[in-house]
C-alpha cells in the first residue's frame, strides 16, 4: 500500500484528491496538511511514502518545503501538483528534490500514473520538462537572468510582478517587510533593474506569472 500525504491549503482540492485515490488500488491518503509546517509535523510521525505537494501554501515556500523534506526524510518522495505552469517552477522544484511535477489541469489518470511511477523510485516529467532540464544542463552558465536568482528572490520577483506590495508579500510569506525589501534589492541588482515596472515587463515577456 502506497501511503500518501496530500498537502494543499484548499480543503476542496484535498477532498478531491482523496476521492481520486480512494478509487485507486494500492494507494491511500493517510494524512492531510494545509501548509508547509503541517507537512513537516505530520512526517515526523512516519507512515508516509509520498507527499503530493501544492507550491502555493501559506508560510514556507513550496521549494523550501521540498528541500527540508529531502534533508530530514530522504526516503519520502515528493510529487508537486501545482496551479503554476511548468515554465514558472518545474525546473526549480526538480532541482530541489521533487520526483515529479504536474499541473492541476492534469487528468486524474495522469496523477495516478505519476504517483505509481514516483512510488517505484522513478522521476515523472513531461516531455517538455525533460527537454528543459536537459537544456539547462547544456547551457551551464548561459542562463536567463531570473534563473540566477535564489528561490526566495524568485518568489519575491513573481509576487512583485503580480502587483503585490512589500507589505503584502511579507504577510503572505510570513517574513518581515525588511527581509522582503532585502530580497527585492538583491534581485534588482542581479537582474540589473531599477523599478517594479521593469520587473513586470520582464515577467510578462518570460511568462513568469499567471
Amino acid at each position: 500500500m502506497v501511503r500518501v500525504l496530500v498537502a494543499d491549503d484548499h480543503a476542496v482540492v484535498r477532498q478531491g484528491l482523496k476521492q481520486i485515490l480512494a478509487d485507486t488500488f494500492g494507494m491511500k491518503v493517510v494524512a492531510e496538511a494545509a501548509d508547509g509546517a503541517a507537512v513537516l509535523e505530520r512526517l515526523r510521525g512516519g507512515g508516509v511514502d509520498i507527499v503530493v505537494l501544492d507550491l502555493s501554501m501559506p508560510g514556507m515556500s513550496g521549494v523550501e518545503v521540498i528541500k527540508q523534506i529531502r534533508r530530514e526524510y530522504p526516503s519520502v518522495y515528493i510529487l508537486v501538483l501545482s496551479i503554476h505552469s511548468e515554465d514558472q517552477y518545474a525546473v526549480r522544484v526538480m532541482r530541489a528534490g521533487a520526483s515529479g511535477y504536474l499541473t492541476k489541469e492534469s487528468a486524474p489518470g495522469e496523477l495516478v500514473a505519476a504517483l505509481r511511477r514516483v512510488a517505484d523510485g522513478h522521476k515523472y516529467v513531461s516531455g517538455s520538462l525533460a527537454e528543459k532540464l536537459a537544456m539547462g544542463l547544456e547551457r551551464g552558465a548561459d542562463r536567463e537572468p531570473h534563473e540566477t536568482l535564489s528561490d526566495r528572490e524568485y518568489e519575491v520577483l513573481r509576487r512583485l510582478a503580480a502587483g503585490q506590495t512589500v507589505g503584502q508579500i511579507a504577510a503572505e510569506l510570513v517574513l518581515s517587510p525588511k527581509t522582503v525589501s532585502t530580497f527585492r534589492s538583491r534581485l534588482m541588482r542581479k537582474m540589473h533593474m531599477h523599478n517594479n515596472a521593469e520587473v513586470i515587463r520582464y515577467a510578462i515577456t518570460h511568462g513568469l506569472f499567471d
